[in-house]
């Protein structure tokens, strides 16, 4: 598991590839405590391309969106291109779960970090 940090605009993009799992769960979240410490209230989680998220990795993401709500902030997934349509990994495991709906998805990084938002949430 790899995570890569960028900044797009006001947003703080972290790029997650490989297994959200019960091993690697806990650098993904120390990544988005280690944002928000920095002052960050805008984080962007690119799930493009993690191949394999378990109950451990779903966990990462409600405790992410929970603490990105006590502080105000937002938070913005991004599943591949067709993932609402054709179904990612993450996001079958999300739908499985019945907690997609709790999150706002976008198909790229430019939709997710667009200040007009043209582009909304895709829906579950």
């Amino acid at each position: 598991m790899k995570v890569l940090e960028e900044e797009r605009g006001a947003w703080a993009v972290l790029r997650v590839s490989g297994e959200l799992d019960l091993v690697t769960s806990p650098a993904v979240r120390q990544h988005v405590h280690d944002a928000v410490a920095e002052g960050r209230r805008s984080l962007v989680l690119d799930l493009s391309d993690v191949l394999f998220c378990d109950s451990s990795g779903v966990g990462v993401l409600i405790a992410s969106r929970r603490l990105m709500r006590s502080c105000a902030g937002r938070l913005r997934l991004i599943l591949p291109a067709r993932g609402a349509e054709e179904g990612s990994h993450v996001n079958r495991v999300l739908s499985a779960l019945g907690v997609r709906r709790l999150f706002d998805c976008y198909p790229d990084l430019e939709a997710a970090t667009d200040a007009r938002a043209a582009t909304g949430p895709l829906t579950a």
